[in-house]
């Protein structure tokens, strides 16, 4: 089939900026492309061409200064030569893309709770369901949300989650990444037994980081050489600040050079903090779609704590790859659990081990490509495409 992606409208693909749909979408890119003529849709870079065909695939990038020029532009570039329209994360722009195209079909992917009475109506909620043919989500949480307010979206649903690339993000004790994490932590000063505790994800009060430093101050209590590096900035492709960002980056200052921040890294980058690292920590405060740091760091072979919001824990087997905290607001819940793993090395490491085997069966990109390539070859049958 051909099939056109439509990215969302504030980052490009490739992921240059970061980005997780971004990195979702080339990631995929690859497996799907063998099977399917692929065209993707996103905003135009100035460090990007505005049209190019990159390993079969098509790329059209578009302006988009606004939503609603971005758009336009999509749909002014929109034929019936598609035989699937694949919509990311937008399910009001099924009808507006869809109007001047009644004979195609259309598929939504969601990466966020967009069916929420705040994002979109019930009258445009119920018509995109209606108008597409599935909806994948990366989580059974997003999946569950939708289907609690629309009935009409049961039998759409499919949870299909995302990945991690094997290859790139390897076990922080590999051979291929020990050059990495012994250079890495002697760049940040860290003792030879000392532990590192690695957060990444944006710098927002959502995410949480305030209550990690505050958890940090309990756990420099017993073991005062154990080191916090902060992965990311306030948003993606800049260091731009705020006075969230200002309030932590003082609060780290009473902890003196046991808290570093690394600001925005590039998606190439991150890899070898995982691998500097020996636990990792989501504080996640928010109703978490399921962040592909789960998948990250499982891969670096780190042992998590993440908290029981939206869909994190789905990828957690208490006590087995991770622990997931009910008590997600409470410094000293995260505290406890860092100071366990400190304690207890080798079962860290058990838990490492875990996680990275869960990600390799389950969370791999042909995995997931398998999954949409059945979704639409279910449409390809339906259209005889």
């Amino acid at each position: 089939m051909k099939i056109a992606f439509i990215c969302t409208e504030k980052l490009p693909v490739p992921p240059i900026l970061s980005g997780a749909i971004q990195i979702y979408i080339t990631n995929l890119l690859p497996i799907l492309s063998k099977y399917h003529d692929i065209t993707v849709f996103s905003v135009s870079n100035s460090n990007l061409p505005d049209r190019e065909e990159v390993d079969n695939v098509t790329h059209i990038r578009v302006e988009g200064r606004t939503k609603a020029e971005y758009v336009n532009n999509i749909k002014d570039n929109l034929t019936d030569e598609f035989d699937l329209v694949h919509v990311f994360n937008r399910p009001k722009w099924i009808r507006l893309l869809s109007n001047d195209l009644p004979n195609t079909p259309f598929s939504l992917s969601l990466h966020n709770e967009m069916f929420l009475p705040k994002k979109i109506d019930s009258k445009r909620g119920k018509e995109c369901i209606d108008r597409v043919e599935f909806i994948c989500t990366v989580s059974e949480f997003i999946a569950n949300g939708v289907e609690t307010l629309y009935p009409n979206a049961k039998g759409k649903m499919n949870a299909v989650y995302s990945a991690v690339d094997l290859d790139l993000i390897k076990p922080f004790w590999s051979e291929d990444v020990l050059k990495d994490r012994i250079d890495m932590r002697k760049k940040y000063g860290i003792k030879e037994n000392s532990k590192v505790i690695i957060y990444v994800g944006r710098l927002s009060k959502k995410k949480g980081p305030h209550i990690l430093i505050e958890a940090m101050k309990s756990v420099l209590e017993k073991y005062p050489d154990a080191k916090l590096i902060f992965v990311g900035s306030k948003w993606y492709g800049n260091n731009a600040t705020d006075d969230y960002v200002k309030k932590l980056q003082i609060a780290a200052q009473e902890l003196k050079d046991n808290i570093d921040f690394t600001g925005f890294l590039t998606p190439d980058e991150i890899p070898k903090y995982y691998n500097m690292g020996d636990l990792f920590v989501c504080t996640s405060q928010w109703q978490e779609p399921l962040a592909r740091v789960h998948y990250e760091a499982m891969a670096s072979a780190l042992p998590i704590i993440t908290t029981n919001r939206g869909g994190n824990a789905e990828v957690i087997n208490q006590g087995v790859n991770g622990f997931a905290i009910d008590d997600y607001t409470n410094p000293d819940e995260f505290s406890k659990y860092i100071k366990y793993l400190i304690k207890n090395e080798e079962k860290g490491i058990e838990m490492g081990k875990a996680g990275r085997k869960f990600v390799e069966e389950h969370h791999n990109w042909d995995v997931i490509a398998n999954r949409l390539l059945k979704l639409f070859d279910g449409v390809a049958k339906k259209y005889n495409k």
